[in-house]
């Protein structure tokens, strides 16, 4: 039969005062905590499983602890892999508290779909973590106990929180509140990068054939790259005839893989050796490799670099730099260029005729034409203002009131000749030639601009047309007669020179003749010096041939010769040539260590490793830094090892053997 309707299970005032003394209570003797919402960053789509997560809000509410006697639980328990702490914790929360303070900001983030970072929810999500500030901890709600005490009149009043110590598994925690945050600071798999603060250009010297006639290896020819190589070969050359060690030639060998088969790439001389009268002998032993073969090629007249010198390491390289030594002094050819009023080439004048061409070189212009606007093609006298004594002849020019310079009307270049005048030696219009149209002028008419230069003075003059040169490289060829430049041809005088460009007359090797003179390629080998990326040593190529002194060696700077910034913590930071991603955990600008996790893959980068010498980059800071060297992934978990237990442990074990327990 029906409940009497004349007793009531509860109504809802009796409802609402129970919520209102439960809330009081919870108010009066409970503690503030935070909740912190689990949001979905990635997760599978098939089965749903989360992948990635993030703490980024936070919420206080109030709660009842309901441990009277400490954290219950398993407590400190030791396991195989050591010290694991098992504390949980129970807390009492409002129901309607958090359904009106909380809920509602949750569901505004909530985009509707079933992939949303964090779905709507009316009640407390396992997943979720509470900061509990009286033991100054990271708790993971484990379950939700909602019907608990069991409908009183008729409702619920209270979720109750089963909480365990949370244990870090690379999750993001970002809620902007520091004492949380750091919670996890040296938890995880961390990466420790090294950074440079002040990096350090490399230099070197560079050692010419000395005073004997003959006798130094260019290059090294491979003849057969072998195969089967595990490690670099030994190369050999025999010795220099003058007995001196100094004079004998030395080598090493690179490697390379292609295709899961380890050869030869190249040879480079680490000494070219001096004093040889016939090709030297080279031999290739070792490695584990067999079928390489090399001809050494032998210079017996004109001067090549038999090695480098570094003077200078240099700081901060990540890889290797490119060395540049210039071709021998007096061999290149040189020209000038005349251009005229509108920027354009009108004449090439040889200045000198260069030596050892086999074909005519590339010429090119540089800095490129920007193009010229406001050209002056027609002007006018201003009325009231042709100013007096102007005489024919006179050359003048024009100057711009300062409000046309700040708009950008200044103009620059215009020469006017003047070829009549008035009785009194008054500007006319008809008696006015423009002889330069230089650039930058207005012709709206409301410009003004006064009279310099001349007899005369007090004149003004007003543009009345103006035109545009459009920005066009200019172009030229070179007739090569008896191993030189004998002329040049302008092809093209292009436009829009801004200045007179310089005439490049290209030193590339395809257009010398190799046997007679060439360059020295050098090639810089990077490594560490103690636990610094520095330049080693610079490789011989070529060595090079024609030089009467020794060139000058320039080594590329280093990727960033200044770290700048402060790395914030939980910032992205992205590094520049891998692009990987990845949270900073910490940054200590005294020993310019950074601490990231997170680190993710990219296609340059599918190990997830950063690159030594690459710039760091924080997204937010905006610091940069070039990373000198690393240590990935660093574990860190305060919560499955104890340090003072280890450190015990360590004092009565000796884990560096392979069983500390002795051996059977």
């Amino acid at each position: 039969m029906a409940l009497n309707p004349f007793f009531l299970q509860g109504t809802a005032s009796e409802q609402r005062l129970v919520q209102d003394l439960i809330n009081e209570h919870l108010q009066f003797h409970g503690v503030e905590v935070t909740y912190i919402p689990r949001k979905f960053v990635n997760r599978k789509t098939i089965i749903e499983e989360v992948q990635t997560s993030k703490f980024d809000d936070n919420f206080s509410i109030e709660a009842y602890v309901n441990n009277y006697d400490g954290y219950s639980g398993a407590g400190d328990i030791l396991t195989k892999f050591g010290v694991s702490v098992r504390d949980e914790l129970m807390l009492t929360i409002s129901k309607e508290r958090f359904e009106d303070f909380i809920a509602p900001f949750m569901a505004g983030q909530d985009d509707g779909t079933d992939s949303s970072e964090l779905p709507t929810s009316n009640r407390p999500r396992e997943g979720d973590l509470v900061y509990f500030p009286l033991g100054q901890r990271l708790f993971e709600i484990k379950f939700v106990e909602h019907e608990d005490p069991f409908y009183q009149l008729g409702k619920n009043y209270v979720f109750m929180l089963k909480c365990e110590l949370f244990e870090y598994e690379d999750e993001v925690i970002d809620t902007s509140i520091n004492v949380i945050d750091t919670q996890v600071q040296d938890e995880g798999y961390i990466t420790t990068l090294n950074m440079i603060g002040v990096g350090r250009t490399a230099t070197a010297s560079a050692i010419i054939q000395g005073t004997l006639a003959s006798g130094y290896v260019r290059k090294i020819f491979l003849n057969n790259d072998g195969s089967g190589y595990t490690s670099t070969p030994t190369i050999g050359i025999t010795s220099s005839p003058t007995g001196q060690v100094g004079d004998n030639a030395t080598a090493v060998g690179v490697l390379t893989t292609k295709g899961g088969v380890t050869s030869l790439e190249k040879i480079l001389l680490t000494n070219a050796g001096a004093g040889y009268t016939v090709a030297p002998t080279v031999t290739i032993t070792g490695g584990g490799g067999v079928g390489a073969a090399a001809t050494a090629q032998l210079v017996t007249s004109g001067q090549g670099v038999i090695r480098f010198v570094m003077t200078d390491s240099g700081v901060g390289y990540g890889t290797a730099p490119k060395v540049t030594v210039p071709f021998p002094v007096n061999l290149n050819a040189s020209a000038t260029a005349l251009t005229n009023n509108v920027g354009v080439v009108t004449a090439l004048n040889l200045n000198s005729n260069g030596q050892h061409y086999t074909s005519a070189p590339p010429i090119s212009f540089t800095p490129e034409p920007q193009g010229l606007y406001g050209i002056l093609t027609d002007i006018r006298v201003q009325s009231v203002y042709d100013g007096s004594g102007y005489t024919v002849g006179d050359i003048i020019s024009l100057e711009a009131p300062p409000s046309a310079i700040a708009a950008g009307y200044g103009g620059t270049g215009a020469q006017i000749r003047i070829d009549s005048v008035a009785s009194g030696g008054q500007l006319r219009t008809s008696g006015l030639t423009i002889i330069n149209g230089g650039y930058g002028y207005d012709a709206t008419g409301n410009v003004v601009y006064r009279v310099t230069g001349g007899t005369g003075s007090s004149a003004r003059l007003t543009p009345q047309s103006v035109t545009t040169s459009p920005a066009v490289s200019a172009a030229a060829t070179a007739t090569v007669t008896s191993g030189s430049i004998t002329s040049l041809t302008l092809t093209n005088g292009g436009s829009g020179y801004l200045t007179t460009p310089t005439v490049v007359i290209s030193d590339d090797i395809q257009y010398r003749d190799t046997s007679e003179v060439g360059p020295t390629v050098g090639i810089a080998s990077i490594g560490l010096d103690g636990t610094t990326n520095v330049v080693k040593s610079i490789l011989i190529e070529d060595a090079g041939r024609g030089y009467s002194q020794a060139p000058v060696v320039t080594i590329a700077d280093p990727e960033a010769l200044t770290g700048i910034g402060t790395f914030q913590f939980n910032e992205i930071v992205t590094g520049s040539r891998s692009f990987l991603r990845a949270r900073v955990k910490e940054w200590d600008a005294d020993t310019l260590v950074l601490k990231v996790s997170n680190v993710g893959t990219s296609k340059t980068a599918p190990d997830g490793k950063f690159f030594p010498g690459e710039t760091i980059i924080g997204e937010t800071s905006g610091a940069r830094y070039v990373t000198n060297n690393y240590v990935q992934d660093d574990t860190y978990d305060k919560y499955t090892e104890n340090d003072e237990f280890e450190t015990l442990g360590d004092n009565l074990l000796d884990f560096t053997e392979s069983n500390p327990f002795g051996t059977f």
